[in-house]
C-alpha cells in the first residue's frame, strides 16, 4: 500500500499528517458508520434467540436478512439520487434517523413478521448512512483520501468485528437488547454529526433514477457486477447459515464472528493491496475466490471445530475479495464513481437478500451440507465469470491501483 494511506500527506508543504490528526466532522462520521456496519452483523450470534424468543424456524429467521438487504439493494438506485439533491449531510442524518426509528422498533417485536418489516425500514436507512459516508469523510478529511478511505476501510472492519460481539454481549440477557443497544448508539451518532459535520457542497450535476442502471450496459461494470452476485451468495451463506449450523451460545458465536471480523478488517485494509501490488488484481480474486469455495466445502463436511476454523478464516478470504470488487468496479468503466458503485451494489445485493432465505431452504429439502455445496458452486461461479471476461477486465486491473475509493464519489459496504 502507497506510504500516503497511511499518514496521508499534504500537497502544499508535504509534511505528512497523520491520520489521527482529523477534524472532529470526520471522527464523527467514522464513529457513526463503525455502529451502521455493526449493524449487519449484530443479529449474527442471537438468531437461534430469536427464532426460539418468536417461536420461528431457521428459514423464517433468515428473512432478517433478506428484507435488510433486498430493501439495500433496491435503495441504491435511489440514494445517488437523494444525496444529490438534499446534500450529504442531510442524507447521513436521514439515514441515521431511519436506523435509530426501525432498530428501536425490531426490539419491541412480538412477532417474526414484524421484525422482519422493521429491519427492512433499518435496511433503507442504512443504505442512505453508508452510501453517504464515505464521501463525506473523504470531504472533510485532512491528509488527502488515501487516509480518509483507510478510516473508512477501518470503520467497517471494526464495524463488521464488533457487531457480533455486541449481539452477544447484550443478547445473552435477551435478543430484544441489542436492537435497543443499536438504536441508542445510532442516536448519539445522530446528535455527533448534527453538531460537528457542516453541510458538504451538492455534486454539479444531479443523479437520476436510471443513471445507475444504465451504467451497467457497460460489459466491465456488468462483468464485475455479474461475479460479486454469485461471491455474495457464498458471502452471505457464511454469515446467516452459519450460526445455525455453529449452535453455540451467543457469547461463543460472538467470538467466533469477532474473529471472523478481525481477519475480514486486516485482510481487506492491509494485505488485498500488497497482494494485488505483486500479483495483480484479477488473479488475486480469482484465488482467493477457488480458497473460499474450498473453505466453504470443508466447512460444510467437516467437524464442529473444523467448521468453527473455516468461518474465521473465510474473513480473510471475504476481507480481499470486498476490497478487490469494489477497486475493480470503481475503474472498469467511464461511468461517475457513485453511479458506478451504484449500479454495482444494485446486482450483488439481490444475491445478499437470497442466500439467506434460500439456505435454511435447501437444507429443509436436503441436508445441513448442501447449502455449502452451493455456496461453494457460487463462488466458483465469480471466479469462472472474472476468468471469462478477463479481456474485459485486464486493462482496467493493471492501472488500478488499491485505492479503495474516489475523489469524487462512494463506495458501499464493500464492504
Amino acid at each position: 500500500m502507497p506510504s500516503e494511506a497511511v499518514t496521508g500527506e499534504d500537497p502544499f508543504n508535504q509534511e505528512p499528517v497523520s491520520i489521527l490528526r482529523q477534524p472532529k466532522a470526520v471522527w464523527a462520521t467514522a464513529g457513526a458508520s463503525v455502529v451502521a456496519f455493526m449493524g449487519i452483523g449484530l443479529v449474527d450470534p442471537i438468531l437461534p434467540s430469536i427464532a426460539k424468543g418468536l417461536e420461528a424456524t431457521p428459514s423464517q429467521v433468515s428473512l432478517l436478512f433478506t428484507s435488510y438487504f433486498l430493501i439495500t439493494a433496491v435503495a441504491m438506485l435511489v440514494t445517488g439520487f437523494v444525496s444529490s439533491r438534499i446534500g450529504g449531510r442531510k442524507t447521513l442524518l436521514a439515514g441515521l434517523a431511519l436506523v435509530v426509528v426501525f432498530a428501536a422498533l425490531s426490539g419491541t417485536s412480538s412477532s417474526v413478521g414484524e421484525l422482519v418489516g422493521f429491519r427492512a425500514g433499518w435496511g433503507l436507512g442504512n443504505a442512505l448512512f453508508v452510501s453517504t459516508a464515505l464521501a463525506v469523510i473523504v470531504g472533510a478529511a485532512a491528509g488527502g483520501s488515501s487516509a480518509a478511505i483507510l478510516l473508512y476501510e477501518s470503520a467497517l472492519g471494526l464495524g463488521m468485528a464488533c457487531g457480533p460481539l455486541l449481539g452477544a454481549l447484550l443478547g445473552d440477557a435477551s435478543w430484544r437488547y441489542p436492537f435497543f443497544g443499536t438504536a441508542a448508539l445510532m442516536a448519539i451518532g445522530f446528535v455527533c454529526i448534527t453538531a460537528f459535520l457542516k453541510e458538504q457542497p451538492k455534486p454539479a450535476r444531479k443523479t437520476s433514477l436510471l443513471d445507475p442502471v444504465k451504467a451497467l450496459g457497460h460489459g466491465g461494470l456488468a462483468s464485475v457486477a455479474a461475479s460479486a452476485f454469485f461471491y455474495n451468495y457464498a458471502f452471505f451463506t457464511i454469515l446467516a447459515f452459519t450460526p445455525f449450523v455453529l449452535n453455540m451460545t451467543p457469547y461463543k458465536s460472538g467470538a467466533v464472528f469477532f474473529a471472523w471480523g478481525l481477519l475480514l478488517a486486516v485482510f481487506s485494509v492491509l494485505v488485498a493491496p500488497r497482494l494485488q501490488q505483486r500479483f495483480g488484481s484479477l488473479k488475486v480474486l480469482g484465488a482467493s475466490l477457488v480458497l473460499l469455495a474450498a473453505d466453504l466445502v470443508v466447512l460444510g463436511y467437516g467437524s464442529h471445530t473444523t467448521a468453527i476454523v473455516c468461518t474465521i478464516v473465510s474473513g480473510a478470504l471475504i476481507g480481499m475479495n470486498n476490497t478487490v470488487y469494489t477497486e475493480l468496479a470503481l475503474g472498469v468503466s467511464d461511468a461517475p464513481r457513485p453511479v458506478a458503485s451504484a449500479g454495482y451494489n444494485f446486482v450483488r445485493w439481490f444475491a445478499a437478500a437470497a442466500a439467506p432465505y434460500l439456505a435454511p431452504k435447501i437444507e429443509e429439502w436436503s441436508n445441513i451440507h448442501i447449502p455449502f455445496v452451493v455456496a461453494a458452486v457460487a463462488s466458483v461461479i465469480g471466479a469462472i465469470v472474472v476468468w471469462v471476461r478477463r479481456s474485459a477486465l485486464n486493462h482496467e486491473a493493471e492501472e488500478l491501483e488499491p485505492k479503495h475509493a474516489t475523489e469524487d464519489g462512494v463506495t458501499v459496504f464493500a464492504n
